[in-house]
Order: structure tokens, then C-alpha cells, then sequence
């Protein structure tokens, strides 16, 4: 993995570029981002800097043998830990290492959902356990085998239980001389205080629009408009925009499901309403989530012809004809709820809600707000 495979983030990139040049490897640290800006990218890129022979100025050069190890992360070492369903068979990231690697090599914007459905895991809860915690300690008792680092990427670092991250704290704090920690984290609220004590800071923040943008015209052969259109879905989250540009050509048949629903749902339509409940019930996980983004971002351009200024509106001509209709109304009085209602359906939506139930009280709660008598802008 190469800086310049990385999105955007050049900050970043330079502070750990100058770190390695001025030998300021802090023993651990914490790459804290959110979903989708890169923070396993943005380590294993580190990492691979540290560990090359022959460093270039801005990046790994790439061909040296630590490189190309690199590239199938398969350096000995490299060692990573992350989120498994405990098993029988399975009783630390060790046991499913070749399908991490895979999974990575795929597509290392990689989220926790992304990870859990290939695992197969079901309903299982993901985590980072005690005896995990043994095998990092184990690997890093060795002497290196290649480099001068021997390098720990732990992905998802907030699925530690307790007794797996107290094991790791004296570690943490004296760790074995050329030994660099790198914990991968979305929700460092979830972390122990003890653990983010002993971490140095690197903030990763959302990708930002110019890059994606870049990156989505570059890299998946979108046109400029495409491009600025999923980017206005997907919240700086590279891994959501590859999705989108597969839910691109649903796109139409997203926008008849939406004006269904909500025509339904002002009239109270049960009947309708019961149809549409049972199409989204059968839906995947994940194009339930899309959906969900999808509507969002009819929310979102409703507001921004209300209220904002109708040059920044990114729709297609087909949305375009049923915004104007649709517009009035999403208004101050219901617009936040409008949000809220749909940001919490797509977070019940990851932690597996019976989707049937969620979308029929969904339902009901947008009745509400689609009659509700309150003035509209000025100038409608």
C-alpha cells in the first residue's frame, strides 16, 4: 500500500512522512477516522513506508523486497489483529489471516460489515478477545525477521473487551525495542481511557470532496457529474461511494420506490404501505442501507431548494420533475426530523433491525410529518 494510493488526506501523509524522516516513530499510535476515510489505508501505507529499503521523498519506492511483500501483506514483520466471530475453529484473527488478506487487497477502504459478511458470521457479535490479546504478545516476543520495526496494525481497536485490552496495556506503555503498534479506530469513545493514554493522536478526518471526486473519476471512470452526485451521498466515505456506483443504475428505481412511499405514507395508504414493506424486507442488509442514503439525499435537496441556493441542487432531470412537487413539503417545521428519522433507520439498519418493523414505524412517524400545517419559504 502506497501514500499515493491513498485518498486525499495530505496532511497526514506529510506528518508521517517527516516522523519517519526525522526518526520520530512514536511506539503507538492511534489512527482515529471514520468509516471510509482510509485509517487502515493510511497505516498499512505507514507501515510499508517504515519497513522499505529504499525510501523515496514522498512514498515507499514500491520495488524493494519489503515492498512487494507489502503489496500481498505477507512481510513477516507485518502482523495484524482485528475483529473475528469467536468459534469453535476460529479463536483469533490468525485462524482467518488469508481471508483478511484477501479482504484487504480487495478493497482496503474495508468496513466492519464488509469484513462480517464475508466471515459468514450471521448474527455474531464482532470482537478482539482475550486470547487474541496472548497472540499479539506472542508475535511480538519475536526477534524481526527482515526489518528493523516489527510493526502490530490491531483494525477496529474498540472491539477489544476489556480483559483483551487491560493484557495490553504494560505493552503499550514499555513495548519490546523496535516495536511500533498502529490501533485502527472509528469510536475511540469505546476504547479504554488507559488504552488512548498510551497512543499518540493521528487524526484521519473525511475524505474531502475535491479528491473524492478526483478519485471517483480517476480510478472508476465516472463522469465529472456522476461523480459529484455520489459524492453528495456518501459523506466523504470512500467504501459507501463504491457501493453507490454500483446502485448507480438503481438509481431510477429508487426515485419510483421514494415518491410510492411517500405518497403512501401522506395518505396512510396501508395497503400500499404493506406492499412496499414487504419489497424493502427483501432487500440485503446493505441495499437497505443504500436505499436509506438514497432518501437522504432527496432530503437533503429539498432543503437546498427551500432554503439554500438552488445552484447547488445535484439531481437528475427525472428528480428534478418530482422535487418540484415534493419540495413544499420538507419544511422548518419537519425537516431536522425528517434526518434524524432517517439517520437512526440506517444505524438501527447496521445493528440488524427486523426491517419490516423498522420501516412500517418509519412509516407511520412520516405521516406525521408530511401533514404538518407549517408555512412555507418565502418564496414558494
Amino acid at each position: 500500500m502506497l501514500f499515493n494510493d491513498i485518498i486525499g488526506q495530505h496532511e497526514v501523509k506529510q506528518r508521517l512522512l517527516q516522523s519517519v524522516k526525522e526518526n520520530r516513530v512514536s511506539h503507538a499510535q492511534l489512527f482515529l477516522g471514520s468509516t471510509g476515510s482510509g485509517s487502515l489505508s493510511m497505516a498499512i501505507a505507514y507501515a510499508q513506508y517504515i519497513s522499505c529499503t529504499n525510501k523515496q521523498s514522498n512514498d515507499s519506492c514500491g520495488n524493494c523486497k519489503s515492498c512487494v511483500k507489502y503489496t500481498k501483506l505477507i512481510h513477516p514483520d507485518l502482523h495484524f489483529a482485528y475483529p473475528v466471530a469467536l468459534s469453535k475453529e476460529v479463536r483469533t484473527s490468525t485462524n482467518v489471516i488469508q481471508l483478511w488478506r484477501e479482504a484487504v487487497l480487495s478493497n482496503s477502504y474495508l468496513t466492519l460489515n464488509d469484513w462480517f459478511d464475508l466471515l459468514e458470521a450471521e448474527n455474531k457479535q464482532p470482537v478482539i478477545g482475550t486470547e487474541e490479546s496472548a497472540e499479539i504478545l506472542r508475535k511480538l516476543s519475536l526477534t524481526t525477521f527482515e526489518s528493523e520495526y516489527k510493526i502490530m496494525i490491531i483494525w477496529m481497536a474498540e472491539k477489544m473487551n476489556t480483559s483483551a485490552a487491560n493484557k495490553l496495556l504494560k505493552i503499550l506503555e514499555e513495548p519490546p525495542d523496535k516495536t511500533v503498534f498502529m490501533l485502527v479506530c472509528e469510536n475511540e469513545d469505546l476504547l479504554l481511557r488507559t488504552i488512548i493514554s498510551r497512543t499518540q493522536l493521528v487524526k484521519i478526518k473525511k475524505i474531502d470532496r475535491e479528491s473524492l471526486e478526483h478519485a471517483l473519476v480517476s480510478k472508476n471512470n465516472l463522469s465529472l457529474s456522476d461523480a459529484k452526485n455520489i459524492v453528495n451521498l456518501c459523506d466523504g466515505n470512500y467504501g459507501t461511494a463504491l457501493k453507490l456506483i454500483g446502485e448507480n443504475e438503481n438509481a431510477e428505481s429508487n426515485l419510483i420506490s421514494f415518491q410510492d412511499w411517500m405518497r403512501a405514507c401522506l395518505k396512510f395508504d396501508m395497503q400500499k404501505i404493506n406492499t412496499l414493506l414487504n419489497e424493502f424486507s427483501a432487500l440485503s442488509r446493505e441495499r437497505q442501507k443504500n436505499y436509506i442514503a438514497y432518501c437522504l439525499h432527496i432530503v437533503r435537496e429539498c432543503i437546498m431548494i427551500n432554503y439554500a441556493d438552488k445552484n447547488l441542487v445535484q439531481v437528475t432531470e427525472n428528480e428534478k420533475s418530482f422535487l418540484k412537487k415534493f419540495s413544499p413539503f420538507i419544511n422548518a417545521g419537519n425537516c431536522l426530523q425528517f434526518n434524524d428519522e432517517l439517520n437512526k433507520a440506517y444505524m438501527h439498519i447496521e445493528r440488524n433491525a427486523h426491517p419490516k418493523i423498522l420501516f412500517m414505524d418509519i412509516s407511520f412517524k412520516f405521516n406525521e410529518l408530511l401533514n404538518l400545517k407549517t408555512p412555507q419559504p418565502a418564496d414558494q
